[in-house]
């Protein structure tokens, strides 16, 4: 990925959070069949292997019906992308456009990529471990939440044997924070507000922030 130093965002934590917040990410793998995509959603440890001042393991399952697991090797080198929005941004949003009318639309987005090496868990304890935390995560907002006791033990046992557990520590982070922190603070703040007026209020507040702390 292309990072221009403006748009770099090197900050674990800020990347971690990322993925704590938008953790369906995109499986990039190259294995036996060739360059493969599969989309899941992760579980991020970011506290696995900090002692040893490594930069979290990644927890995910696949049916075993997906080849995925099996054109892979333990160790392989995989890609996980997490992207945290986009937007359009068109030039009359700038102010300085209706100045100097030497603007050009663009797109903005926030995402980060981790890299590292895979490891297949086909194991009942390791993939029941991961689907119940993944549930509890995602149910916790829900007025009755839904745990994995609520169906019948045989009905549980026989959907994990149908999937796949797989582990990916971290080795490399790379974050790309686009949002026209090349521009003066005013287009910044203009382009924002314009996307919070259209409802998009993920990158547009991202784009207020940036705003706030750039001096005019």
């Amino acid at each position: 990925m292309y990072v221009p130093a403006h748009f770099e965002e090197s900050r674990t934590e800020v990347l971690h959070d990322l993925i704590k917040q938008h953790p369906f990410g995109m499986l990039v793998t190259h294995g036996a069949s060739g360059l493969d995509v599969n989309h899941i959603p992760f579980e991020l440890d970011s506290e696995l292997d900090s002692r040893q001042g490594g930069l979290g393991v990644l927890a995910a399952h696949v049916a075993r019906a997906n080849p995925v697991w099996q054109d892979v090797n333990d160790g392989d080198e995989v890609l996980v992308v997490f992207r945290a929005g986009d937007a359009y941004i068109s030039p009359s949003w700038y102010p300085s456009k209706h100045e100097f009318h030497k603007q050009v639309p663009s797109w903005n987005y926030v995402v980060a990529h981790a890299y590292g090496r895979i490891t297949i868990r086909d194991d009942e304890r390791f993939v029941r471990g991961v689907v119940g935390r993944l549930t509890r995560t995602h149910e916790a907002s829900q007025p009755v939440p839904w745990k994995m006791g609520d169906s019948s033990k045989e009905f549980i046992d026989a959907k994990l044997k149908a999937i796949v557990g797989m582990e990916i520590e971290i080795t490399r982070l790379v974050g790309k924070s686009k949002l026209s922190q090349n521009r003066e603070a005013r287009d910044i703040r203009g382009a924002g507000e314009m996307l919070k007026a259209q409802a998009d209020h993920e990158i547009g507040d991202a784009m207020l922030a940036c705003a706030q702390a750039k001096p005019e």
